[in-house]
């Protein structure tokens, strides 16, 4: 087990999707809506896991100027992918490439999930202090995002194709379950719907 203090995991925020079920018009952008908290969708996301892993890069598409000047606003760091059209590993895979080469794990973090607790973020990295390899959160049975990994999986990261993410790892390598009191591990931000749900929101 590595020590605690030296232990440094990475947060990557993918928010490079094209939200096309939200509005198939295009004209209203999922993760700049505003959630009960008052927050932006994307700045509720960002600030959570910048929180608990102070190094975390964002992954965006190159014409989403607004999010990228959201971004900059947090001074969370990000990274364009020309390809997030293609899939979401497109953009998994443009955000691993920018993170250092020494670093001891990574957690895969959806940006249209604003409702995870910055408790679940730190329960996910204990998880790979103490040695777990790929940590899911569960909450009631059903696993969740966000997803940590160690970096010894970040070859087979990094060979990731189309839209499934790294959800194929999850099916071929051991998986470390926690189980979680965070309805929010299982709630995105799929339709208009869900920017309301204030139980998940907790507020």
């Amino acid at each position: 087990m590595k020590n605690r203090d030296a232990f440094l995991c990475y947060g990557i925020l993918l928010a490079a999707g094209q939200g096309k079920r939200f509005d198939p018009s295009g004209r209203q952008y999922k993760l700049l809506q505003t959630l009960p908290t008052g927050q932006t969708v994307i700045a509720r996301s960002a600030s959570q896991l910048k929180e608990a892993f102070p190094n975390s890069i964002a992954v965006v598409s190159e014409n989403a100027v607004q999010i990228q000047q959201s971004l900059t606003e947090l001074a969370l760091p990000f990274c364009i992918c020309e390809t997030a059209q293609d899939g979401m590993a497109n953009s998994l895979v443009t955000a691993l490439r920018q993170i250092p080469a020494d670093i001891d794990a990574v957690v895969i973090a959806l940006a249209d999930m604003p409702f995870v607790r910055g408790e679940t973020l730190l329960q996910i990295r204990s998880s790979l202090i103490g040695g777990a390899e790929i940590v899911v959160p569960t909450y009631q049975g059903q696993r969740g995002n966000p997803v940590g990994f160690a970096i010894k999986y970040l070859p087979q990261l990094l060979s990731l194709q189309g839209d499934r993410g790294a959800r194929q790892l999850l099916q071929t390598y051991p998986v470390t379950e926690i189980a979680v009191s965070d309805q929010g591990i299982l709630r995105d931000i799929d339709v208009p719907a869900d920017l309301i749900d204030t139980k998940v929101a907790g507020t």
